[in-house]
């Protein structure tokens, strides 16, 4: 599992727990903050998929 990887993981943890404790607050801030999140895991998870192409 290369760096990018494990960072995207971090984020998706995060921008999850984000995203659920807003929702659980009714707080829409903290929410699209969590779902920001979660969309640049999806990306670094991309940017890895490229890196481990290339190797």
């Amino acid at each position: 599992m290369e760096s990018e990887h494990i960072k995207a993981a971090g984020n998706k943890i995060a921008g999850k727990a984000k995203e659920e404790i807003g929702e659980a607050f009714g707080d829409k801030s903290l929410e699209l903050k969590g779902h920001a999140q979660q969309m640049k895991a999806d990306a670094q998870d991309a940017v890895g998929d490229a890196k481990d192409a290339v190797e």
